[in-house]
Order: structure tokens, then C-alpha cells, then sequence
């Protein structure tokens, strides 16, 4: 099985910045890598070089890692356009502290606001719906979230709740930008 056959996590995103010498988390990158393919559909060639760029690399170490870094590329944007909505930010997961986790979430809507502000110019904002508009305008106060928080029960739902109000802003930028994708199944069974 080769590597893009595998889901990345946050982790294994993490690991190729490691063995480039960056201890950034890959947290910023991903929101702006979300932003990107709604706003721009960034290629693969321009997407390797910023991520380089931001790992302050000429080029991937080996191919291995050009592989996984464009795999993340391929994932995210599979996870966009696909019709079970299943897009999730790159962020953390339960193996790191609360704070680390409301730290990239922090950090992965900075890098998503960044691509929106140089992007999204105020022409383009004035066709996004009347949702879309107040989910971005939420999400950029989420740039400010307090992120030296305790591991309690409260914390954690509040994280969450926080971490799905992006991800559901993202999948609904990408939506809107890219009518038709995805394709969400309308049924008339009711569900019981």
C-alpha cells in the first residue's frame, strides 16, 4: 500500500515537518490549505512549493515526503468535494492536551482567514450566502480563543463544538465556491 492510499493525521503531517527541521504545527497550513482549494483550486506543484517555503526547504527531503505532503493535499480536497461531508481540519487530536488541541485549532483558522482576506475580495463576500458570510465572520474571532485551557469535561465540549463550527464553515465555503460539489443525496424516505 503506498502512502496515499493511507488517511494522514496530524501527526504524520507533523512528522514530515520534523525531519524538515520545523517544529510549526501543520495546523496553519491545513486551514490555509482549506481556503486555497475553495478559493483558488490550488495545483499540487503550487501547494509542495509553499508548504517548502513555510518549512523554509528548497524541496521535499526525499520523495517520500512529496508524496505525503501532496497526499494531504489530495486528502483535504477529497474530503471537500466528497457527498458525505466527512472534511475534518488537520488539527490536533485527543493524544495531545486541550490547550495543544484549541492551539491549532487557533492556529488552523489564523492560516484559513489569511487565504480569505487576500482572496475573497469584497465582491466575491457580497454572492456568499447570508450564513456563509456570519460562519467566516465567526470564525475569525476564533483567532483570539483562549488557548491556555485545563483538560475538563467543559473545555473539551466547548473545543469541539468550536473545532465543528470550522469545519462546517469550510465545508460550506468550498460548497458555495463549488456548486454541484458535492453531490449531496437528497431522499424522500423518511428516516426512522
Amino acid at each position: 500500500m503506498s502512502l496515499i492510499d493511507e488517511r494522514q493525521d496530524f501527526s504524520d503531517i507533523a512528522d514530515v515537518f520534523l525531519l524538515h527541521g520545523s517544529m510549526q504545527s501543520p495546523a496553519f497550513l491545513d486551514g490555509r490549505l482549506c481556503a486555497l482549494l475553495a478559493l483558488r483550486d490550488v495545483d499540487a506543484q503550487t501547494w509542495l512549493e509553499e508548504v517548502c517555503v513555510s518549512l523554509g526547504v528548497e524541496q521535499p527531503h526525499d520523495p517520500a515526503s512529496a508524496e505525503r505532503l501532496l497526499g494531504w493535499r489530495r486528502q483535504t480536497l477529497e474530503a471537500l468535494s466528497a457527498s458525505d461531508l466527512n472534511y475534518a481540519p488537520l488539527l490536533p487530536d485527543e493524544l495531545f492536551s486541550l490547550a495543544e488541541q484549541a492551539q491549532g485549532l487557533k492556529e488552523w483558522t489564523l492560516g484559513f482567514m489569511e487565504v480569505v482576506d487576500e482572496v475573497a475580495d469584497e465582491a466575491q463576500r457580497e454572492r456568499w450566502s447570508q450564513t456563509l458570510r456570519e460562519a467566516v465572520d465567526d470564525l475569525a474571532g476564533l483567532g483570539q480563543i483562549e488557548t491556555d485551557i485545563d483538560d475538563s469535561s467543559e473545555n473539551e465540549n466547548d473545543l469541539f463544538a468550536l473545532t465543528e463550527h470550522a469545519r462546517m464553515a469550510a465545508m460550506m465555503l468550498y460548497t458555495e465556491q463549488h456548486p454541484g460539489q458535492p453531490q449531496v443525496e437528497q431522499t424522500d424516505t423518511p428516516v426512522h
